[in-house]
């Protein structure tokens, strides 16, 4: 359904550092940036794009919104976490766990604010 999600920044570099940390942590790819200046990740055909927002005005964060990234495994999950944690990210609501669904969850904010949550598939 969806072909991208884009989000803005404050200083791209330092989103580029937590973004490239946390993905590694899942498996994926350094970001790029494009000829418009924008940070991209790219995987299996989803792409999250990072931006200084075209307007001039700060970037904000999405009140009530979360960014769901998918995991292929628990020790991914904690890896997310813990990257995201080393590389400017603040965790949020409850610790790492399993969801009564069987997924394991966890969730950041990123070095803007931006809600993150990594968590893998459910098994019930």
């Amino acid at each position: 359904m969806f072909t991208h999600v884009m989000i803005g920044s404050n200083d791209l570099e330092r989103s580029r550092g937590f973004y490239d940390a946390t993905f590694a942590a899942l498996g994926g790819k350094p970001g790029e940036m494009d000829a418009r200046g924008r940070l991209i990740y790219a995987h299996e055909g989803g792409r999250l794009m990072i931006t200084i927002p075209i307007d001039g005005k700060p970037a904000t964060v999405a009140n009530g919104g979360t960014i769901g990234i998918a995991a292929a495994s628990h020790d991914h999950v904690l890896a997310w976490y813990e990257a995201g944690t080393t590389h400017g990210g603040t965790a949020i609501e409850s610790p790492p766990a399993e969801r009564p669904n069987g997924s394991f969850v966890a969730y950041l904010r990123d070095p803007d604010g931006n809600k993150l949550t990594a968590r893998t598939q459910p098994t019930k």
